[in-house]
C-alpha cells in the first residue's frame, strides 16, 4: 500500500462512521476493477458518503492530508475514469449511498436528486409524475447520474434532446478542499456571472464531487414509431437523416446506424435476434418517431421512408407493427458490445463529426486501415443522427497483449488524425480517463490545454482529484 497519512483512516472513519468505509480487501474489490475488466487498481479504502455533509467532511480531510481521492457512482464507465491506480494510496470516493430523489416539481418539470440515484431510477419516478427524462443508455440500470453528468453521458435519445449536460440545469459540488457549491438552481435563464455548472460537468472527477443535481423533465410521449431499412452506402444514410429531420422535425427521436459487419457479429453472438430484413445490405439504419399525439406519427414514417424507397435512398423497409417488434430491433442496436466481448478484442473509437463529414471519414479511414491491414475487421456503428461512431476495429480473442498494444496505437494514430482534419473529436460520449488522456494531449491545442490545466490547478492545487485521468 502506498504512503498514507498516520491519522488518516481514523478521521474518515470519525466522517463517515462504520456504513461509510469499506476496508476489507475482497469487499474493496468490486471498486478497484472496472466492469469492463480493462483496468484494475488498488485503493487504500473506500469511503461511502452518506450525504453532502459527509462528502465535504472527507474532502477536507483528503484536502489538508494530500490523499488522492477517486470518485466513482455505478463503474459503468467505458474508459477507465472511475479506477483507482496501482500505488494504494487512493481513496475510493463512492456515491452510491446518495440515493435520494430530494424533490420533483411537475410545473417547472424537474426533478432534484442526489448523484447516486440509479438512471433508471430517474426515468421512473419521471414517469411516475407522467414526464419522461430522456437520458437513456445500456447501462441505465447500473449506472448513476452523477457519472453521466462527469461524463457528459449521450446514449440513444441526444439527436431530439442532447447530451446530459443540456438535461442539467443545476448542481450541487463539493469542491477539493470540502467547500460546497450549492448551484442546485431551478432557472432556464440566470445570466448572473460565469456558467459554473457546464465547468463541472463533463470534468470526470477532477475539479470536484458533483453530489446533486436539478434535471429538466419533459413531457412524456405516449406514441412511438419505429423503422428498421437497408441501404448500399452509408452516404445514403446520411441523405436519409436530412430527409426525416426536415419531415420529421423534433418527433425523430433515434437514428442509429450499424455496418452489415457489425450486424454480423451480433446475429452470431447475441441470443434470441434475428435479421430484420430479408435482404444483405451494407448499412442499416434504426429509427424512432415519439410525440405527446399518437395521431399520424405510423402514416408519417412510412410516407418519409416510402419517398426514400422511391427514390432509391434506402433499399429495404421494416415498419414495427408492435412493442415486441420494436423491443427486438432494439435488442439488436444494444447487442453490439455484448457481442464484441465475445468475438474479440476491440480497439475502440468514440468519435464525433459533423454530420455532413461522416460519409467521407468512413471511407478514408476504412481505406487507410485496410492499407494498414488489410485483414483487418471494421465494426461500424452508433448515434448517426448526433455524429456519434463508435468505429471500432476487431482483433482476434487470442490476441498477445504486445500485440494489441502496437495495434491500438497504430489503428488510434490512423482514425484519430482523420477525425481531427475534419475537426471533430476523439472523445464524444465515454469520456476521457485514462483511455484517451494521453490522444488528447495529442489533439488538444496548446492554448486549450494549458487553460484546462490553469482551470485545475485553481480548484485542485494539491492535485488530488483523480490524478491521471484526463488530463
Amino acid at each position: 500500500m502506498g504512503h498514507l497519512h498516520p491519522d488518516l483512516l481514523q478521521r474518515l472513519h470519525a466522517a463517515v462512521g462504520d456504513a461509510g468505509l469499506v476496508s476489507d480487501s475482497q469487499a474493496k474489490a468490486p471498486y478497484e476493477t472496472d466492469w469492463l475488466k480493462k483496468w484494475t487498481g488498488r485503493s487504500s479504502i473506500v469511503v461511502r458518503p452518506a450525504d453532502t455533509a459527509q462528502t465535504a467532511a472527507v474532502m477536507r480531510i483528503c484536502h489538508e492530508t494530500h490523499t488522492p481521492v477517486v470518485t466513482q457512482g455505478g463503474n459503468t464507465g467505458m474508459s477507465g475514469g472511475a479506477t483507482p491506480d496501482g500505488s494504494g494510496a487512493q481513496v475510493v470516493l463512492s456515491t452510491v449511498r446518495m440515493n435520494a430523489i430530494r424533490a420533483l416539481d411537475p410545473l417547472n418539470d424537474t426533478l432534484t436528486c442526489e448523484a447516486g440515484v440509479l438512471l433508471a431510477n430517474i426515468q421512473a419516478a419521471a414517469q411516475a409524475a407522467d414526464r419522461f427524462f430522456p437520458l437513456s443508455l445500456g447501462a441505465e440500470g447500473s449506472c448513476t447520474i452523477g457519472g453521466n453528468l462527469a461524463t457528459n453521458a449521450g446514449g440513444i435519445a441526444v439527436l431530439r434532446y442532447g447530451n446530459t449536460r443540456e438535461l442539467a440545469l443545476g448542481l450541487e459540488v463539493v469542491l477539493p478542499d470540502g467547500r460546497v457549491w450549492d448551484g442546485l438552481r431551478a432557472l432556464r435563464k440566470d445570466n448572473a456571472g460565469y456558467d459554473l455548472r457546464d465547468l463541472f460537468i463533463g470534468s470526470e472527477g477532477t475539479l470536484g464531487v458533483i453530489t446533486a443535481a436539478v434535471l429538466k423533465l419533459h413531457p412524456r410521449p405516449v406514441a412511438r414509431a419505429t423503422a428498421w431499412v437497408g441501404a448500399r452506402a452509408i452516404d445514403a444514410l446520411v441523405g436519409l437523416l436530412a430527409q426525416l429531420r426536415a419531415a420529421c422535425g423534433e418527433r425523430l427521436v433515434a437514428f442509429e446506424m450499424m455496418s452489415a459487419e457489425s450486424l454480423a457479429l451480433i446475429l452470431a453472438h447475441v441470443t434470441d435476434v434475428r435479421p430484420p430484413l430479408a435482404g444483405a445490405h451494407a448499412f442499416h439504419a434504426l429509427i424512432e418517431l415519439a410525440d405527446t399525439q399518437g395521431d399520424g406519427l405510423a402514416a408519417l414514417l412510412e410516407g418519409g421512408l416510402g419517398d426514400a424507397l422511391e427514390q432509391g435512398t434506402v433499399q429495404d423497409v421494416a415498419l414495427s407493427v408492435s412493442g415486441a417488434q420494436t423491443q427486438s430491433f432494439w435488442k439488436i442496436r444494444e447487442g453490439i458490445a455484448q457481442a464484441q466481448m465475445r468475438a474479440g478484442k476491440a480497439v475502440k473509437h468514440d468519435i464525433a463529426l459533423p454530420i455532413s463529414a461522416i460519409a467521407a471519414f468512413a471511407h478514408e479511414a476504412e481505406a487507410a486501415l485496410r492499407a494498414a491491414q488489410p485483414d483487418v475487421r471494421i465494426i461500424n456503428f452508433g448515434h448517426l443522427g448526433d455524429g456519434n461512431l463508435h468505429y471500432n476495429v476487431l482483433l482476434p480473442l487470442d490476441t498477445t497483449p504486445e500485440v494489441l498494444a502496437a495495434s491500438t496505437a497504430q489503428f488510434n494514430r490512423i482514425v484519430h488524425d482523420i477525425v481531427a482534419a475534419a475537426n471533430g473529436s476523439i472523445s464524444a460520449e465515454h469520456g476521457v480517463g485514462q483511455l484517451r488522456r494521453d490522444e488528447l494531449r495529442h489533439y488538444k491545442s496548446e492554448v486549450e490545454f494549458d487553460l484546462m490545466m490553469r482551470i485545475k490547478q485553481s480548484l485542485d492545487p494539491n492535485q488530488i482529484m483523480n490524478p491521471g485521468k484526463l488530463i
